[in-house]
C-alpha cells in the first residue's frame, strides 16, 4: 500500500493556442489539429484515502449529476480496472468555469487518475492511465501526460512540443457554451486543409480557432468580449469557448488589462507552461498537503 494517505493537487487549465477542424468522421466526431498548453491556474482537489471502497466528492456541482461527474467516473473506473478495494474522500475547489473551453472537467479527471494511482499504490503508469482517461474524454490524456502537445485525431494523438510561455489574460463572459451545439452548427468550418506539426509551429502569427466564428454567431456576449480584448492584445477563443485569451508580453500588461475588465465578466491572469503544474506538484506530493496555486484571480 502507498505510504501517502492525503494529497492536494492542482487540475490546471489548458489553452488551445490554435485549433483547426480538418474533417468529420462517420461516427460524428470531428478530426482536429490543435496545440495544447497548460496554465498555472485551475481547480484544486484534496484527496484522503479511505479503506472501505467508498468514493465521496464534495461539493456537488450545479447541474452535474453525481454519476456524470468526471471525478467520480475516473475514480470508479480506476477501481474497476485495477480491482482496488480502497476508497477516497475528494474535495473540489472549483475555480474554472463550466463550459469555458479550459478543460476543467477533463483536467479534474486526469488529476483524479494520477492522484489515486499514487494514493492507492497502483503504479499503473502514464500509458495505462492515459488510455483509461481517453474513455472519459478526448482531452483527458493530454492532462495525464502533462506536456504541451500537438494533437491530432479527436485530440488524443499527442506529440510533446515546446511553445513560448507568455503571460495571458483569460476572460469568461458569463455564458456557458454548448460544445455539441457548436459542432452541430451548419456554418462551422469543417474542412481546413491539414498541415504538418512543423508548419504549425512555424506559423504562430497566423494561429486561429476554427470554432471562433460560430461561437461568435451563437453567443453575442462572447463576441463582445472578443472584440473588447482584441482591442488590447492579440486574442483568440480557446476550445469551443466560452473563454477567450490574449497573449501578452508581460505581467504588467496583464495587470493593466485586468484593471479595465468589464465587471460582468470573470477574468484572471496566468503564465503558460509546457510542463503541467500537476506533474510539478506530483514531484513533492509525498510531503503533505500544500496549496498549489498563486492568487491570480480577479
Amino acid at each position: 500500500m502507498s505510504e501517502v494517505a492525503e494529497l492536494v493537487l492542482p487540475a490546471p487549465a489548458k489553452l488551445n493556442r490554435m485549433l483547426h477542424i480538418t474533417g468529420r468522421r462517420a461516427d460524428g466526431y470531428h478530426e482536429l489539429q490543435t496545440l495544447f498548453q497548460f496554465l498555472d491556474h485551475g481547480d484544486e482537489l484534496y484527496f484522503r484515502r479511505r479503506g472501505d471502497g467508498q468514493v465521496h466528492l464534495t461539493p456537488a456541482l450545479p447541474d452535474v449529476a453525481h454519476d456524470d461527474n468526471l471525478i467520480i467516473r475516473a475514480a470508479q473506473l480506476l477501481q474497476r480496472e485495477s480491482g482496488c478495494r480502497l476508497g477516497v474522500d475528494i474535495h473540489l475547489d472549483k475555480r474554472l468555469p463550466l463550459g469555458g473551453g479550459l478543460g476543467g472537467g477533463s483536467s479534474d479527471a486526469a488529476t483524479t487518475l494520477l492522484a489515486l494511482d499514487k494514493l492507492w499504490g497502483l503504479q499503473l503508469g502514464e500509458e495505462r492511465l492515459a488510455a483509461l482517461g481517453l474513455t472519459l474524454g478526448a482531452d483527458v490524456p493530454v492532462f495525464v501526460r502533462g506536456r504541451a502537445a500537438w494533437a491530432e485525431g479527436i485530440g488524443e494523438r499527442l506529440t510533446a512540443v515546446e511553445l513560448d510561455t507568455p503571460w495571458f489574460v483569460v476572460i469568461h463572459p458569463g455564458v456557458m457554451v454548448s460544445t455539441p451545439a457548436v459542432f452541430r452548427a451548419p456554418q462551422l468550418t469543417r474542412h481546413t486543409p491539414p498541415i504538418s506539426m512543423a508548419r504549425a509551429l512555424q506559423g504562430a502569427a497566423t494561429w486561429r480557432n476554427d470554432c471562433e466564428a460560430t461561437v461568435r454567431m451563437l453567443y453575442p456576449e462572447v463576441a463582445r468580449a472578443i472584440d473588447w480584448l482584441a482591442g488590447q492584445a492579440p486574442t483568440m477563443l480557446t476550445g469551443t469557448g466560452a473563454c477567450l485569451f490574449a497573449r501578452l508580453t508581460s505581467e504588467t500588461q496583464a495587470d493593466s488589462i485586468l484593471r479595465r475588465i468589464n465587471h460582468d465578466w470573470q477574468a484572471f491572469k496566468a503564465r503558460g507552461h509546457n510542463v503541467s503544474p500537476l506533474h510539478a506538484a506530483l514531484g513533492y506530493a509525498g510531503n503533505g498537503p500544500v496549496s498549489c496555486w498563486p492568487d491570480a484571480t480577479y
